[in-house]
């Protein structure tokens, strides 16, 4: 854990070192883990805004290696909004991303209506990234397991994957994705099991039930785009371009968390076309970040 405490923290001469061995020329950084979130509406703001200021000074010697997607403080949508809007115009971030729930809320709730409709009108992507689960939520399905393995499972185990999962379907079935239909949302980890679920998901929440103009695998198609970090295995991903399709599955490494020779090995091995490993390695990520 110390070494990649250490690995987050240094963004210069080492991160560019691995990045080169592997041909990687882009990063996109953003907070580890909670933050500005977790403090009062009043004080989350300050917060968010210093630490978006040193995240754009440490991007400035190195602007066409790094780029930032800004910390929000989310549990105060309307500060949350002009801050995104401030990263955007004055440190060119792409967009933000979001960890987990929010003082135990998803996106969904009205109350981050201000954000949701800001991040449409500037035209950024929402990163939303798994957070540590709410007590309650450990207390019934992680805990009394040996080994420490109740945290693991907690988290990249499995339960990041199906809480993100739950988080986009939430957008969906309750109507949000229709109020903002150009808002982008980009998730990791090969789509948090959402590509082997989306057929599924059609069957058991059909339009006839949630009373909405698009099935839940169209809104899917049409406004979250996913990417590969830490899954570098090839049934994943086939199920991933079967579903989503090439044209929404971004390269990721997840960096320092998955190492770059991994990611590397993985898209070096990929049986596809040339023009389609171009779409997946950057095309798609220039198309979607706005480069």
């Amino acid at each position: 854990m110390a070494q990649q405490q250490q690995k987050l923290a240094e963004v210069g001469p080492e991160r560019l070192r691995l990045m080169d061995e592997v041909s990687i020329t882009m990063q996109v950084l953003s907070i580890s883990g909670p933050g500005a979130e977790l403090l009062s509406p009043g004080e989350g703001p300050a917060f968010a805004r210093e630490y978006n200021d040193r995240l754009a000074a440490l991007i400035a010697p190195h602007p066409d290696r790094f780029a930032g997607f800004a910390h929000l403080p989310s549990a105060n949508p309307e500060a949350a909004a002009d801050e995104l809007a401030r990263t955007v115009r004055e440190h060119h971030f792409w967009g933000a991303l979001i960890s987990g729930t929010i003082q135990g809320q998803f996106l969904d709730s009205p109350q981050f209506a201000p954000l949701l409709a800001r991040a449409q009108e500037l035209g950024v992507p929402l990163y939303l990234h798994p957070g540590v689960p709410p007590a309650p939520v450990r207390a019934v399905y992680y805990e009394n397991l040996p080994n420490e393995l109740g945290q693991n499972l907690s988290m990249a185990g499995f339960g990041w994957h199906a809480e993100t999962a739950i988080h986009i379907l939430r957008l969906i079935v309750s109507g949000t994705l229709e109020r903002y239909p150009r808002l982008k949302l980009i998730i990791g980890h090969m789509g948090e099991m959402l590509p082997v679920m989306m057929a599924r998901a059609d069957l058991t929440m059909p339009p006839s039930q949630t009373k909405l103009p698009r099935s839940i695998s169209q809104t899917l198609r049409d406004q979250v785009y996913i990417t590969t970090s830490g899954i570098f295995t090839r049934p994943p991903l086939e199920a991933a371009l079967a579903t989503f399709g090439l044209d929404n599955t971004l390269f990721s490494v997840d960096y320092p968390f998955a190492p770059n020779t991994a990611g590397h090995q993985f898209l070096a091995n990929l049986q596809m076309a040339p023009a389609d490993i171009a779409k997946l390695a950057y095309g798609n990520a220039d198309r979607v970040l706005g480069l």
